[in-house]
């Protein structure tokens, strides 16, 4: 099986944010993302190992959250608008309750105009590297304080830091650290993949 891009569809500035929005809902059992430029970006669905993975980081992160309650979770259909204008859908994020408090109602409904200060990605099957990548220094580069990109093909970890800081780690066999982020929070990858 060949690893591929996601399809773009050239669509320039030809959808607003709202027009957007009222697109994904009108397809609303398909994944999009746009990029900055407003292309469309059609998402695979995930294979069930990734997907399973997904929900135990998922979990993980739910649980800390509830012991602490300093943020709110969400999950990987979740889309934001990123100050560039791209709206991305990480496997897994959280916003710190303070920030997510200043949206209106009406913002949380869609997609919110804010970008996660935690996200997640997992690279499954379908996912090229380099794409990802670019999506993680775009993550940074709108206002993500820490994201870790997990690429269980590949064997690594890339940490990504609001420092513009990259950490490669050449191992699953981790425990990955919230830092000042997400204070207390641990993810032990060996025990997640089996």
């Amino acid at each position: 099986m060949n690893i591929s891009t996601p399809v773009t569809l050239k669509m320039g500035e030809l959808m607003s944010e709202e027009d957007f929005f009222q697109f994904c809902q009108m397809n609303d059992t398909l994944e999009f993302e746009r990029d900055s430029h407003g292309n469309i970006i059609l998402m695979s669905p995930t294979g069930s190992f990734t997907g399973n993975f997904n929900s135990q980081v998922s979990g993980k992160l739910f649980i800390w959250n509830e012991n602490l309650g300093q943020g709110e979770i969400f999950d990987s259909s979740t889309g934001f608008t990123l100050p560039n204008g791209a709206v991305r859908s990480p496997d897994a994020s959280w916003i710190k309750n303070e920030r997510w408090n200043l949206l209106t109602d009406e913002q949380k409904e869609k997609f919110a105009p804010i970008c996660p200060d935690f996200i997640v990605e997992i690279r499954s099957k379908s996912d090229e590297l380099k794409y990802l990548l670019e999506k993680m220094e775009e993550y940074i580069e709108n206002g993500t304080r820490l994201a870790w990109l997990i690429d269980r093909l590949d064997g690594k970890v890339y940490i990504y830091r609001s420092d513009k800081s990259i950490t490669i780690l050449d191992s699953l066999q981790v425990k990955l650290s919230g830092e000042n982020v997400l204070p207390e929070f641990f993810l032990d990858l060996e025990s997640l993949i089996k």
